[in-house]
Parts: C-alpha cells; structure tokens; sequence
C-alpha cells in the first residue's frame, strides 16, 4: 500500500480514515476536494489534472475520492490499493447530516475557503442531497471499476460497515 485510493458516497469517513492511513503508514494524504475546490465561492481549480498528475506520479500517496471525472481514470490508474467504504445509507445519512449541520450552525471553514450554509441545503448538490440521491450509483460506479480488468493490479479492501474499518485500523 504505497499509492492509496479511499472511496465510497460522501458521508462515509473516507477523509478520517485517509488522514488516519497517512500518519500511521507515513504516506502524504491528499484530500480530492481540496483541489477541486480551491478557492472561496466553490471555484474550481483550473489544474486539477496537471496537479493530480504531478502528485500522483509520486511512489507514495492517499486521495480520498473516487475522482472528479477529469481525473477518475488517471487516480485509478496509478493507484495500487482501493479502500472502499461501502457503507449503507442508514450509516452515511446520519454522519453527513451531523457533519453538514455542524458545519452549517459553526460556520466552519472548508475547502478552498468555502462554508455550508443554510441556503445551500436547498442546493441539489449539497452533501446532504448529494449523498442520498447518489448513494446506489456511485456504489455501482466503484463496483464495476473495482471489477474492470483495466484496473486489474489494484488491491482492493473493502468494508460494509465501520466496525470492520475500525478491526482493520487497529491490526494495521
């Protein structure tokens, strides 16, 4: 496990665990969002390829996404392990409403400079609405990549609930 792919819907923890990988395994985490949004207003970086390349073409790397579209293919390409946090919705929508209300209420600062705030709830790409409505297609979407011959040398680890990430954690 040197060049590290944690995916799964937004709400499963793939940057805590990520983050938790990094500093047990001493691998530079990268977190997808933060590039793709790098600046306030939700803007969106102009580079991401070029600096998805160049971070990717390092020997030692986690991202925590299954990709924004431009880069889906070149992260899983490079990638030799995919953890996949194949949660349920009845765990994803409890921890992404904790998270966005949390957020939302302290007005916590987030990638690119950017906040949730309560007009964007009614914003079919906030991460409440977005973890619902694309729950079964990105699980369908992270089945057939992990399945596709192309990708074939990737490990792939995956969980169908937390406990078994936190069992894994601890015997990493």
């Amino acid at each position: 496990m040197k060049r590290i792919l944690v995916v799964g819907i937004t709400g499963a923890g793939k940057s805590t665990l990520a983050r938790t990988l990094s500093s047990r395994l001493d691998v530079p985490y990268h977190e997808m969002d933060a590039l793709h949004y790098n600046a306030p207003g939700w803007a969106t970086n102009d580079h991401l390829t070029e600096d998805v390349s160049a971070l990717t073409a390092e020997p030692r790397w986690i991202v925590d996404s299954l990709g924004y579209p431009e880069v889906r293919d070149l992260l899983w390409d490079r990638a030799d392990t995919v953890i996949w946090l194949d949660y349920p919705r009845r765990v994803i929508m409890p921890r992404v409403l904790r998270r966005s209300i949390r957020r939302t209420v302290t007005r916590e600062v987030i990638f690119g400079g950017n906040r949730e705030t309560w007009r964007g709830w009614l914003d079919r790409g906030h991460p409440v609405w977005w973890a619902w409505s694309q729950h079964g297609e990105r699980r369908r979407e992270i089945g057939r990549r992990v399945r596709d011959p192309r990708f074939a040398p990737l490990e792939t680890v995956r969980f169908g609930h937390p406990d078994e990430t936190a069992a894994w954690l601890a015997a990493l």
